[in-house]
């Protein structure tokens, strides 16, 4: 093809492109460059968390009908319940601690508003959490708890408010 020739017809240059050295080359470094750019659009949509929570975590509530972080808050919850059972009174305390501290956040993440969960309790509703009364006077003790040292705690007081916590986290669906 003569330089006389694509002047005059220039996407016949295009069309008639036999398989030469330099055009299998270009072919070759394109095709590379294609592969590397899917790879890296796959790689970069694996690492982004919202990625995940936005397709993958739906999916995955999808299929087994439970919210994606339910078996770590199962687990925590377990655990809580656990420190109850050796019988001290630090460790009931301290799982009223963790109660109340699950709580929080999984009133956080619902996307309730506050910067404490004094303010998330009040603009909570009885349609919300059903036993709302009883979660503050339980968020009252653990406040005595805190600032009161001598504050005496006996372990079926400790069992009362976790069942209280405990209804308000299957009223949120946690548990």
């Amino acid at each position: 093809m003569l330089l006389e020739d694509l002047v005059q017809y220039p996407t016949q240059f295009i069309f008639e492109i036999t398989n030469s050295g330099w055009f299998l080359t270009f072919k070759f470094i394109l095709l590379a460059l294609n592969l590397f750019s899917i790879i890296f659009i796959v790689w970069v949509l694996i690492k982004m968390t919202w990625f995940g929570r936005l397709i993958l975590w739906d999916i995955k509530e999808y299929l087994t009908f439970r919210h994606y972080g339910l078996p770590r808050i199962e687990k925590e919850w377990v655990k809580i319940r656990e420190r109850l059972e050796i019988g001290t009174e630090s460790e009931a305390k301290l799982a009223i601690f963790e109660a109340e501290a699950l709580l929080d956040d999984i009133l956080k993440k619902e996307g309730f508003l506050g910067k404490t969960l004094d303010e998330r309790l009040e603009k909570l509703s009885f349609d919300i959490i059903s036993n709302l009364t009883d979660v503050r006077e339980a968020h009252k003790v653990r406040f005595n708890i805190i600032h009161d040292p001598s504050y005496r705690l006996d372990i079926k007081e400790a069992k009362k408010l976790l069942d209280i916590y405990e209804k308000a986290l299957d009223d949120l669906q946690a548990l």
